[in-house]
């Protein structure tokens, strides 16, 4: 710890933030704390980037955000520096990585629906049976049951049937 204290003190960083938990905790105060403080023009800089993240995934988050506050990006002995033109690339090719992660998530989901489609399932919450709702409906138009007693005596949430009585209507 005191080899990266005297790297970043060398380097002129003027607050160093020091998580007393291990980096591989969700719950990062120190980070989140960093986080809040940054303006434009700021610059953040870490030892090695396994200080600021210990997985890729968390690593684009950070890179993404930073880059849309207009933050640049220091890692000493990663030699990374997003005020510079290779380190611009670094982060434009991480931000790539992440829209190509969430296009194939996005395609594979889409596939995946239509696969069960055409082997004849439907998405969605399962439908209430036809007499179920028929029951609530003239209940509701009864006037004698509040919406408590309709949707302990039918199953159907308050949600459905407003929807059910909207759609009746």
């Amino acid at each position: 710890m005191d080899m990266q204290i005297d790297a970043l003190t060398q380097f002129g960083v003027e607050k160093i933030y020091k998580e007393k938990l291990t980096g591989t905790r969700k719950d990062r105060p120190q980070l989140e704390e960093l986080l809040k403080v940054l303006r434009s023009g700021d610059k953040i800089v870490v030892y090695k980037l396994d200080r600021i993240s210990r997985s890729t995934k968390h690593l684009i988050e950070l890179s993404e955000l930073f880059n849309d506050l207009g933050v640049d990006f220091v890692s000493i002995t990663d030699s990374i520096d997003t005020s510079t033109a290779m380190g611009k690339f670094f982060f434009r090719t991480m931000a790539s990585i992440a829209e190509l992660e969430r296009d194939i998530i996005s395609e594979r989901t889409k596939s995946g629906l239509q696969a069960a489609r055409s082997r004849g399932r439907k998405g969605g919450r399962p439908t209430k049976k036809k007499d179920k709702v028929e029951m609530a409906i003239k209940m509701y138009r009864s006037k004698e049951y509040t919406i408590n007693q309709i949707t302990e005596a039918t199953g159907i949430s308050k949600t459905s049937l407003y929807r059910y009585i909207d759609k009746a209507n």
